[in-house]
Parts: structure tokens; C-alpha cells; sequence
């Protein structure tokens, strides 16, 4: 562009597209990687290769030339899905066992809810009797929101949602999580075991002193949830290299 600092043959390195420029600053969003992006952008030239810039030997920062933002795209895309490939694993069987488990519970506690406002003679196979029902403890005001949201928030509030609505993100964030192997992942794993598990001592309470009643379904998720609070806490003690490995 005549006038410009750039000069007409200046690489162009962001592009006009909206779409374009927003892939290009999410692709270079990783820390470990900003240093060889600013030595890639400062060096690059139109055509001409680049050497390993000096202290980057090894570690894979210099992309492949001649330089575009194509070239630069793909090359970040790269690196992100290597870097990927090393941190994502087998989350063990035991956590993957317990999660499916609680979706599956989660959801038919969503489907016996469904079915309990549509007909209020529903019987479900887990209402065994007055004492040992399910779906009254999934219909009561405890079994939105834990019975807490709708005073704090209001009843119209988007977070006043089914607890099962609740159990389905967890567990789905627990499966997640436990395929990574970062130390921040298995922080958010003990973090959301223990939320989770003060949680199932609040609803146990509220199951055997309130609503006098003993859901099947329920004391399964206790468990379950017991249960993924001992592995994420196995998993936090791992040293780090260990935990990359496995």
C-alpha cells in the first residue's frame, strides 16, 4: 500500500476476513507457544526461509516457510494438535464406568420427571413403595435447583434447572477432564468432586429428614459421587511426569 510503513511487498500477516483473523488469534492463544509466534511474525519474509531462531533449537517454534497466513494457520494448528496428543489420555476405567453411570441415572431421573408431569399416576420401576420413591423426591421443590436457586435467584432464573439437568454436566465434565493430563485438570476434578459431594450430603439430608424417603437412584449418585471424589483425589497426588505418561 503506497504510503504505508509496510511497503507494498510487507507480508500480510492478518487478513481482511473477520473469520480469518479471529482463527488467527485464537491459534496463537497458547502461552507455550507465544515466543515462537513473535520470533515467526518479526522474521518472517515473503519467500524466503527462516532458521530455527537462537534458544528455540528443538522445540519446534519455527513453522514451515515460505511465509503466509495460511502457512501460519497450519502450522499453529499443528502444534496445538500435537501438544494435544500429549496431554489427552485414557481416563481409566473405574472414572469412566462411574460417569456413564451417572449420565445414565441423570437422565432417566429426567425422563421419570418428564413422565410425573405429564401423569401424576405415573409409576416408575424405581418407586418400589410410599417410602421408597423416586419420583416424588424428583418432583418436590428439592429436586430443582436444590431447593436453594429459586429463593436466591428466583423461580424464572436459568439457573433454576432440574438437579439432574446439574448431574449430566458434572459428569460429562468429569469424563472430560480425566482425559487430560494437566495439573489444572486434575484441580478442576478435585475442585468439582468436593462441590459435588457437598452437595450429595445436602440432598441426603434433605432425603432422609425432610422427605423421609429412600431413592434408590439418589443414594446411587451418592455413591458414584463418592466415588469419583476418591480418584480425582488419586489423581491430584500424582506427580506430574507420572501423570503424563499414564
Amino acid at each position: 500500500m503506497p504510503g504505508s510503513r509496510w511497503g507494498r511487498d510487507s507480508p500480510r500477516l492478518l487478513p481482511a476476513s473477520p473469520v480469518w483473523a479471529f482463527l488467527a488469534v485464537f491459534l496463537t492463544l497458547s502461552p507455550d507457544y507465544l515466543p515462537g509466534t513473535a520470533v515467526w511474525i518479526a522474521e518472517c519474509e515473503p519467500g524466503r526461509p527462516i532458521a530455527k531462531s537462537e534458544g528455540q533449537e528443538g522445540r519446534g517454534h519455527s513453522p514451515p516457510r515460505p511465509c503466509s497466513v495460511a502457512g501460519f494457520l497450519c502450522w499453529r494448528l499443528g502444534r496445538n494438535l500435537e501438544i494435544m496428543g500429549t496431554t489427552w489420555g485414557n481416563p481409566g476405567w473405574v472414572r469412566l464406568a462411574l460417569c456413564l453411570a451417572g449420565l445414565v441415572l441423570s437422565l432417566y431421573a429426567l425422563h421419570v420427571k418428564a413422565a410425573r408431569a405429564r401423569d401424576r399416576d405415573y409409576r416408575a420401576l424405581c418407586d418400589v413403595g410410599t417410602a421408597i420413591s423416586c419420583s416424588r423426591v424428583f418432583s418436590s421443590r428439592w429436586g430443582r435447583g436444590f431447593g436453594l436457586v429459586e429463593h436466591v435467584l428466583g423461580p424464572d432464573s436459568i439457573l433454576n434447572q432440574s438437579n439432574s439437568i446439574f448431574g449430566c454436566i458434572f459428569y460429562t465434565l468429569q469424563l472430560l477432564l480425566g482425559c487430560l493430563r494437566t495439573r489444572w485438570a486434575s484441580v478442576l476434578l478435585l475442585l468439582s468432586s468436593l462441590v459435588s459431594l457437598a452437595g450429595s450430603v445436602y440432598l441426603a439430608w434433605i432425603l432422609f429428614f425432610v422427605l423421609y424417603d429412600f431413592c434408590i437412584v439418589c443414594i446411587t449418585t451418592y455413591a458414584i459421587n463418592v466415588g469419583l471424589m476418591w480418584l480425582s483425589f488419586r489423581k491430584v497426588q500424582e506427580p506430574q511426569g507420572k501423570a503424563k505418561r499414564h
